[in-house]
């Protein structure tokens, strides 16, 4: 008896070991909050807070709530979703089919990359940085595009030597920086606010929620989710439940994080509104602020950290898209280098305020099936086949979500019928919401009877053999 508790306690012992072995320490928690917060932070984080800021004068807090929603909870949701899964888009996309799956994988990383993201980057360093000195030219925006995409390149090509060092040297330099930004901003505040635009003045909290699509962080983190999850696979997690924690920890410390810069953004656009009442757009709401705060100096040191920010980012979106398409077309990874930042190049070209008029359209069509698939996928337990709610889910959240999209343009929406004016939440740029809650009531429905149909089926089989 005593042999057989000896070794049971042996056992014990052992196994309490290897759990021990494979338990991520507090500072290594802390480290992948930090990472992840990192590969969030780019031009899109940095912009779009201060210009939301301005416009929503007296009703910037109740615009800044429906922007940390798409802008921080969905992200964070988005990561803990992929590490539920324990992959990436693909695995995440499952129940709506290999094919639609890869499709919407293509959407996800062309928008974070060559189409949106990636040439934002170019586009907002050279706002920011280069332009206040030696003019906003269409000129001198390819000249730097060229110099910027070259740079690119040259790191991209060889990501195992560079991009790693780079990155861990970055990330704080990131968070100091910014950190420095948002308590100026609390504590030095340039002027006062403005009143609010008309649109934020009839609906602040859903404008907010719109303008939190336009950091592409839940996109982004559909992209970078997997390397989150590896990274916790690198230190010997390969339990699921410990693998969807750290990452939970993880997505949290960046949301944290992210909520605290959001803040102080927003706080800065909105005490600058009397210095700069008629900004095209956040980087000169930036660039003014600083100006006007540290002078000279200021700007030039704010301009050499978005510079690297910006360009970190897209080195790391520029690899990250390279590398996925290698797995599907017969082109090697440098030669998708190339081809990503060249094509990169030229659309950002058009410049920072056309490239995010034409982004707006196309990013509140896709954010629909992409906020649907995300919060379905803590569902999946509850239903018989979860295809049939997801699938038609997300076809309709696509259907309803290009009127919005046509509608959020000024070149397309003279084309939008009269009736698509007038659906639900349409005016608020949310006429998906409701057809997808009916349709996941119905669906849902339909799989609950359709699943004890099959359930009775079978028991039925199986007496008629007994």
């Amino acid at each position: 008896m005593l042999r057989h508790f000896d070794v049971i306690n042996r056992y014990r012992n052992y196994i309490l070991t290897k759990l021990m072995a494979h338990r991520l320490t507090s500072r290594d928690i802390l480290a992948l909050g930090f990472m992840t917060f990192a590969l969030f932070v780019g031009a899109g984080n940095i912009i779009f807070p201060p210009m939301v800021g301005l416009q929503s004068g007296e009703f910037v807090w109740t615009a800044a709530i429906g922007f940390l929603v798409t802008g921080v909870g969905l992200p964070v949701l988005t990561i803990v979703a992929l590490a539920k899964v324990g992959g990436g888009i693909e695995a995440l996309s499952t129940p709506i089919g290999k094919s639609m799956g890869l499709l919407l994988a293509i959407v996800a990383y062309l928008a974070v990359g060559p189409l949106f993201a990636t040439p934002r980057t170019a586009t907002v360093s050279f706002k920011v940085g280069i332009a206040p000195l030696v003019g906003d030219t269409e000129l001198s925006l390819l000249i730097y595009s060229i110099v910027y995409f070259l740079i690119v390149i040259g790191i991209s090509l060889y990501p195992g030597k560079l991009l790693d060092s780079v990155g861990h040297i970055l990330a704080p330099i990131k968070i100091l920086a910014l950190g420095v930004l948002g308590v100026a901003a609390v504590f030095w505040p340039a002027g006062g606010a403005i009143p609010a635009t008309d649109a934020y003045r009839d609906m602040a909290l859903t404008q907010g929620f719109i303008n939190g699509y336009l950091t592409m962080d839940t996109l982004g983190a559909m992209v970078f989710g997997i390397v989150i999850v590896n990274a916790a696979r690198s230190r010997g997690i390969d339990n699921s439940s410990l693998l969807t924690r750290y990452t939970m920890w993880a997505g949290i410390i960046a949301g944290i994080l992210l909520t605290a810069i959001y803040l102080s953004l927003f706080k800065l656009g909105s005490s600058s509104g009397s210095i700069i009442p008629g900004a095209q757009d956040g980087a000169d709401i930036l660039h003014a602020y600083v100006q006007y705060t540290f002078g000279n100096f200021g700007s030039f040191f704010l301009a050499v950290l978005i510079f690297l920010a910006c360009m970190v980012t897209a080195v790391g979106l520029t690899c990250a898209c390279a590398e996925f398409f290698s797995r599907y077309l017969p082109i090697s990874y440098r030669t998708l280098v190339l081809i990503l930042a060249i094509f990169s190049a030229v659309v950002s070209n058009l410049g920072l305020s056309k490239l995010i008029a034409f982004s707006i359209p196309v990013l509140i069509m896709i954010y629909p099936p992409c906020i649907v698939i995300i919060l379905m996928s803590f569902t999946l337990r509850l239903w018989n086949n979860p295809s049939r709610i997801i699938a038609p889910a997300m076809a309709i959240s696509l259907f309803f979500g290009i009127f919005d999209a046509i509608k959020a343009s000024d070149y397309l929406k003279h084309l939008l019928p009269e009736w698509a004016t007038k659906l639900p939440l349409s005016e608020q740029g949310l006429a998906w919401l409701i057809p997808v809650l009916v349709t996941i009531v119905v669906c849902g429905i339909y799989d609950k009877i359709a699943g004890s149909q099959s359930k009775k089926v079978i028991h039925t089989e199986m007496l008629n053999k007994q």
